[in-house]
Formats: C-alpha cells, structure tokens, sequence
C-alpha cells in the first residue's frame, strides 16, 4: 500500500533547487511540470505529432529563410 507524505515547501525553496539543477535536468523537470499541469500543452504536442507524422510540416529554412 503506498504511503504518502505532505509537507509544506514555499516557492523559494522549489526556485532555489531548480536553479541548482543542471540546465538539462532542469529543462526536463520543468517541461514535465508544464505537462502535468497544462492539458493544452499536452495536446499540443500530440497535434505536433499528428502534422509531423502527416508531413504537415516546414523546415527552419523555409519558416525563416536560410
């Protein structure tokens, strides 16, 4: 049976261990935050998927020249 802890940690704490983080672990953790609490981002990456999957899509040079 899992067992769960509460406990209180103000924002300060969170930003100080997040900018301790490395850049990379820090982008994963808050691209997996942004996914556990926007559904619009979710699906927005499967829409992305979807165009990218059906060729709908443009490479950087044709979006933004060479």
């Amino acid at each position: 049976m899992p067992t769960a802890v509460k406990m209180e940690v103000s924002p300060e704490t969170i930003i100080r261990a997040v900018k301790k983080m490395e850049k990379s672990a820090r982008q994963v953790f808050l691209e997996d935050l942004i996914a556990a609490t926007s559904p619009e981002y979710l699906q927005s990456i499967r829409e992305a998927r979807r165009d990218f999957k059906g060729g709908r899509v443009k490479s950087h040079g044709e979006v933004f020249g060479r």
